[in-house]
């Protein structure tokens, strides 16, 4: 094989790959409507060169022609590329922070909307709903809760959870300034949690791509948190206009905490350490 660029072998492999995750992602975007194509590129490499070993294939090449002609690969394929990583009152000092910071906000409004973008299999969702009942605000406003991966939102839906995840989640609640004993909030059953499902009375699950979709409502409170670092400087710019677009005047953004904020001409930075912005 003739190297692309005269410095070897490696080289010319490391630059037939990149091709090969440029129209792999292409493909996908063309069949499924994913587009992965602004996500960041190193992050997306490893997880297709995971998915490709997965599935006993060669090269990427193959994985491609494999998933554009099988949604049930795709389907694997989508839940490597949708990096469902979270837990119950996750990064509990951020949640203590929209506990003091942003509920007494609410409180003051005669209804609110929040939405969870890329919620993924729904823990920090079902967080939110036990906050504002133990805020007094459950029944006032309205959680939408998206993702772009169905089998997720499906979890999500279903509230059923790991037991052995339990002893986490409730140290995450205690010190996130929880006020009752967490078991009072599930049940267990065949090894799994399952959490009261008046939690998700006031929460709508939906589909939502943050890379191709729009803006759907006008939101008090939006948190993204976690998902901007998957994503190239362009995708994430895009993101956070939409987010600046569906922010009702006042509202407030939570981003995760290794995430930040740079068109500061759009957001007003009200606490650096939990990374939570006001709109301008």
């Amino acid at each position: 094989m003739q190297d692309f660029d005269g410095s070897g072998p490696e080289a010319a492999n490391d630059v037939l790959e990149q091709i090969e995750v440029q129209l792999l992602l292409e493909g996908v975007y063309r069949i499924y409507g994913y587009d992965f194509r602004q996500y960041a590129p190193n992050s997306i490499r490893r997880r297709a060169k995971h998915r490709m070993e997965a599935e006993r294939l060669r090269t990427i090449s193959e994985l491609q022609s494999l998933v554009l002609r099988d949604p049930a690969a795709m389907q694997r394929l989508l839940q490597d590329f949708s990096i469902p990583v979270t837990e119950m009152f996750r990064d509990p000092d951020v949640f203590r922070a929209l506990r003091k910071q942003v509920l007494p906000a609410l409180k003051k409004l005669p209804n609110f909307r929040i939405w969870h973008a890329g919620c993924s299999t729904g823990e920090e969702v079902y967080s939110m709903a036990i906050m504002l009942r133990e805020e007094g605000l459950e029944g006032r406003g309205t959680i939408y809760a998206t993702d772009m991966n169905d089998a997720s939102l499906e979890q999500a839906r279903a509230g059923l959870f790991p037991l052995n995840r339990m002893k986490l989640y409730t140290s995450n609640y205690l010190k996130a300034e929880g006020r009752l004993p967490f078991s009072e909030y599930y049940s267990v059953a065949d090894e799994k949690a399952r959490f009261d499902p008046t939690l998700r009375k006031h929460v709508v699950f939906a589909r939502h791509n943050l890379a191709t979709d729009h803006s759907f409502n006008e939101f008090h409170l939006i948190l993204c948190r976690n998902v901007l670092i998957y994503f190239n400087p362009e995708l994430q710019a895009r993101v956070l206009r939409l987010f600046r677009e569906s922010m009702a005047p006042g509202g407030t953004l939570a981003l995760g905490t290794r995430e930040a904020v740079l068109q500061r001409t759009d957001w007003e930075e009200i606490d650096p350490v939990h990374r939570l912005y006001k709109a301008v």
